[in-house]
């Protein structure tokens, strides 16, 4: 009986050395475009860890108006579950309020650049990743759903799979809201810059079978409609999408929850490609 009791301890112990936890880095990363360090936080599957680490696909995750690099994962605690679990990487970087864009007006706010460049360079060269499009997506929520497409849509050569949950994805009916005028300029003085930086006019750049394409949003969300208007002329062009409305508002919890639907997409595009 004892002997039995010493094996089972000794079998508890190895478990408990040889079981590891996904990782969560807090980075400063350099981008030259705007000459600073920009805070990024990496939550890292232990599949991608150590001296056998294998190369993981990426989502890059942004955050929303008045969030950071942090938001992701303190509205999504689980997050480095789901990274072990899935054997997916997650990089969440900070870009302060400035809607992704390479702000026409303020040349500090390069935004478009360090994410869809510099911060691929980055997280290529320092983790164990697999670099090409067909094992990176993109999504975030409000903003950063904005961002997300925003960015994928215009470098198309970097990403093969990108998402939008609560996303700003028209910002001209709302003209007033979230300092964007800071980025653009005043809406009536500056319309065709307005115009030529909102995701909804962007499409044209997109064709059938670019990307997967997953865009969600609440039933009572106040971007309920210009989601449903991306919807309709992503339709029009015969370029394939999932679009889904669940019951929610724009808050967290609803975040919280879509966001597993999805990773559960990305990991399916993930799936069809042979790493």
């Amino acid at each position: 009986m004892k002997r039995k009791q010493i094996l089972f301890s000794v079998f508890l112990l190895f478990t408990a050395i040889s079981v590891q936890a996904a990782r969560v880095d807090t980075v400063m990363v350099k981008s030259s475009s705007m000459n600073k360090e920009v805070k990024v936080v990496y939550v890292l599957p232990d599949k991608a860890l150590g001296s056998h680490a294998k190369a993981c696909p990426v989502i890059y995750l942004l955050h929303g108006y008045s969030g950071n690099a942090c938001s992701w994962i303190e509205l999504k605690p689980e997050l480095p579950e789901i990274a072990d679990a899935k054997g997916i990487i997650f990089v969440c970087p900070d870009a302060k309020n400035s809607w992704y864009w390479d702000s026409p007006k303020d040349p500090s706010y390069r935004y478009e650049t360090f994410t869809s460049t510099e911060l691929v360079k980055y997280t290529d060269a320092h983790y164990a990743t697999v670099p090409d499009r067909k094992a990176r997506a993109i999504t975030g929520l409000s903003m950063g759903g904005h961002g997300a497409l925003w960015i994928a849509f215009r470098h198309k050569d970097t990403f093969g799979a990108a998402g939008s949950t609560s996303g700003g994805v028209d910002i001209r009916p709302f003209p007033m809201n979230w300092e964007m005028n800071k980025q653009l300029g005043e809406f009536a003085a500056n319309k065709g810059l307005w115009d030529s930086h909102t995701v909804i006019n962007q499409i044209d750049k997109v064709n059938h079978g670019d990307f997967a394409l997953i865009i969600d949003c609440g039933e009572s969300d106040f971007f309920l409609e210009v989601n449903k208007e991306l919807h309709k002329r992503l339709l029009a062009r015969n370029i394939d999408h999932d679009f889904i409305t669940r019951p929610g508002v724009h808050n967290g919890a609803y975040w919280n929850n879509s966001i597993d639907y999805q990773i559960l997409f990305f990991s399916k595009f993930f799936k069809k490609s042979d790493f």
